[in-house]
Order: C-alpha cells, then sequence, then structure tokens
C-alpha cells in the first residue's frame, strides 16, 4: 500500500482552517490524523482524499510546498469586538468562490440580452447624507412602510422587499448553507452578507441562518453597497460603529433610515411607553429586528445614551439566547431552492438552458439541483415554462 508524504504543517493549516482546533476534533472521520501531524505515520492517497474532503480543501494544497494565501476576492468589513476578523472560513469563501461564478454567468448572459445597465450602481458618495439616499433608494425600490407594515410575518416581509430589489434588477441570492449542502452551515457570527457591485450583475448574499428580521437589514445595507459601487463582506449591525471605516458606518446609517426612516419613528413614539414595550411594537410594525429599533430611539432623542447601552446588552444577550435555542427546520423545498439562487437568475439560467445556450449540467451546478423534475419545477415558478 502506498503511502503520501505530507507536510504536518499542511494539515494543520487545512484543519485549522475548517475551525477545527485540534487534531481529536477530526477523530471520528480522520482517526489518525494526530499521528500524521506528529509525522510518526503516514496517510494513503485514499485517506489523504478523504481529510480533503473532511476540511473542505482541494487535495492538490496538500502537496503545496506551504500554507497557500487566500485573500478574500472583496473588501472586508467583519469585525469581532471591535477587532478585525482576519481568517475566512470555507464554508464562507466557497459561497463567495460561487456566487463570483453566478455573477460572471449573468453578466454575459444580460449583455448578450441586451439587457439595460443597473444605473443606480455606483451613483451615491459617502460625501452624501445617509437620509438623502436612502430616500432616493427607496423611491428607486418603490419602498412602502404601509405595505410592510400589513405584511403577516417578518418572511411576508422579507419576500415583499427582495421582491423589489430583484424587480429593480439586483440578484439577491439567500442561503444559510453552502449550495444546497446541509452539512456545511453558513454562520451569521462569521458574516451576515456581502454585495458583488457590478452594472450588469448586481449582487447581494443574504445569510439565510441569520434571523428574518436581520436578513432585512443586511439587505439594506447590501444595497447600500450597491449604490456606493462597492463590493463587501459585511457582519451588519445596528450597533453604533464608533472607530468603523466609514464606508461601513455610512451604510448601516443609510440601512436604517431606509427601513426606519427617523420622522417616522418620532411620528409612532408613545409617551410614557417603556423602552422593551417600544421596541417589540415598533420592530412588529416596521419588520425590523428590536436591536434596529433600539438604535433608531436613540437616534430619535427617545431614550438616553446611558438607557440606550444598558438596554442594547440585554438584548443582544437575550437575542443570542433565542438564536442558540433549537428552532423549527424544514419549509417548502422549492421555495428554499429558489432562495438560494434568487428568482431573477433562476429564470435567466432556466431560458438560456431551454433555449440551447446553456448545458443542463451548468445549468444544475449553478441551480444546485440534481433532478430534471426539481429544474422544470423551478421554470414554471420563476415564469419560464409552463
Amino acid at each position: 500500500m502506498t503511502r503520501v508524504a505530507v507536510r504536518p504543517e499542511l494539515l494543520r493549516w487545512a484543519r485549522e482552517r475548517a475551525g477545527m482546533m485540534t487534531a481529536d476534533d477530526l477523530a471520528p472521520r480522520v482517526p489518525r490524523l494526530a499521528e500524521w501531524e506528529a509525522e510518526t505515520a503516514q496517510p494513503t492517497l485514499t485517506q489523504l482524499e478523504d481529510f480533503a474532503r473532511a476540511v473542505h480543501v482541494p487535495v492538490g494544497y496538500l502537496f503545496l510546498p506551504a500554507p497557500p494565501e487566500e485573500p478574500l476576492p472583496i473588501p472586508d468589513f467583519r469585525t469581532h469586538d471591535g477587532r478585525g476578523v482576519r481568517r475566512a472560513s470555507p464554508n464562507l469563501l466557497d459561497m463567495l468562490y460561487v456566487c463570483q461564478e453566478r455573477q460572471g454567468w449573468y453578466r454575459d448572459f444580460a449583455q448578450a440580452s441586451r439587457m439595460p445597465e443597473a444605473e443606480f450602481v455606483d451613483s451615491a458618495t459617502l460625501d452624501q447624507r445617509p437620509d438623502v439616499v436612502a430616500a432616493a433608494m427607496a423611491q428607486r425600490l418603490g419602498f412602502d412602510l404601509a405595505a410592510r407594515a400589513a405584511c403577516r410575518t417578518w418572511e411576508d416581509a422579507l419576500r415583499l422587499f427582495i421582491g423589489q430589489a430583484e424587480k429593480l434588477g439586483v440578484l439577491v441570492m439567500v442561503s444559510g448553507i453552502v449550495m444546497s449542502n446541509t452539512h456545511r452551515a453558513l454562520d451569521p457570527q462569521e458574516f451576515r452578507g456581502f454585495a458583488l457591485a457590478d452594472r450588469r450583475a448586481p449582487l447581494v448574499f443574504i445569510n439565510g441562518a441569520d434571523t428574518k428580521s436581520g436578513q432585512m437589514f443586511t439587505l439594506a445595507h447590501e444595497l447600500a453597497h450597491l449604490w456606493l459601487g462597492t463590493s463587501a463582506l459585511s457582519d451588519a449591525t445596528a450597533a453604533p460603529l464608533n472607530g468603523y471605516r466609514r464606508e461601513e458606518v455610512w451604510c448601516n446609517a443609510v440601512a436604517a433610515e431606509l427601513l426606519v426612516p427617523l420622522a417616522a419613528v418620532r411620528a409612532a413614539v408613545q409617551p410614557g411607553e417603556s423602552v422593551d414595550a417600544a421596541m417589540t411594537r415598533l420592530a412588529r410594525q416596521f419588520k425590523v429586528s428590536t436591536l434596529v429599533i433600539l438604535r433608531r430611539l436613540l437616534d430619535a432623542g427617545a431614550i438616553s445614551r446611558d438607557a440606550f447601552g444598558q438596554t442594547w446588552a440585554m438584548e443582544r444577550e437575550r437575542l443570542r439566547a433565542l438564536a442558540d435555542a433549537p428552532g423549527a427546520s424544514g419549509g417548502n423545498f422549492y421555495r428554499t431552492t429558489l432562495a438560494r439562487v434568487g428568482k431573477r437568475f433562476a429564470r435567466a439560467v432556466v431560458e438560456s438552458t431551454l433555449e440551447g445556450q446553456t448545458l443542463y449540467r451548468d445549468a444544475f451546478r449553478m441551480l444546485g439541483v440534481t433532478k430534471t423534475e426539481v429544474f422544470h419545477t423551478i421554470g414554471r415558478e420563476v415564469g419560464a415554462m409552463l
């Protein structure tokens, strides 16, 4: 049996890249990893391939003389407790690469179809006031506070918002996993979304593992990046961003004003109402998280800075506890599959495939499906097939 000589530093790099701090973390799948890292044993090629699959790294990387550099392909604005986040997980990297591939395909499709460019991309600057840009965005999107408030659930409101963005020309993709692999969950603590700016194929990806109200803010935040004409990876939050990059602070301000206009907040405040009651009531009305409402109450002068700080800390811990609690799973399979790629992108892929311009094999890969029946159902859902 042929053994393969692999540098232990490459094994450790691949393991740590996948978020495994010790060899024991992979013991159920790779029981002899500790021996390979200690160079007391060597893997077979088959064992090494199994290890590569377990840590989501191309097996060829393990034969390099040193761990490769993997710079993010777009600016990284993520932070954790005020510090920059350095290493991206394989799940994040692969999701970025998948979306870049989809964007590249759609860009070619749009150009070949002579579709008009999205002129709103790169139409704003950091020197403009966030409320002015938010008002322009609301007008272009057809954003209606009354219509959103009338939505029965946060999911309905998010679906309405996504539909408005896609009608404008934005590819909106929402997923909590990499492609259709349920074993590769995306962590909202690592990132909440990203924007890929392009006039032919502007794209927003939203981490579907986040709450629906959190996804609302992420979509608004990433749309602000598109208005600036900048690609960015974000952990969009309504928190005060003292010391953070100007662009991220600006996009947060635009997102907050778009979703919860200051004038509307001031009109909705009820004298004598407790902060907790106001947060709950206004979050339901505007279909955003209680943290966004809390920040807007501060902006409106309805609460003091001290009260904001105390309530913010308690509310964030409460939401974290809820996020860690077991939740419901399932849902409509076709709706979920379609949301992962977005209706606008799915329709283009189906149409191109039926016209013979795209191979079924490539269409299945880009849509994340494996069965013809699912492909045809998606085609009917987006109106590309009868």
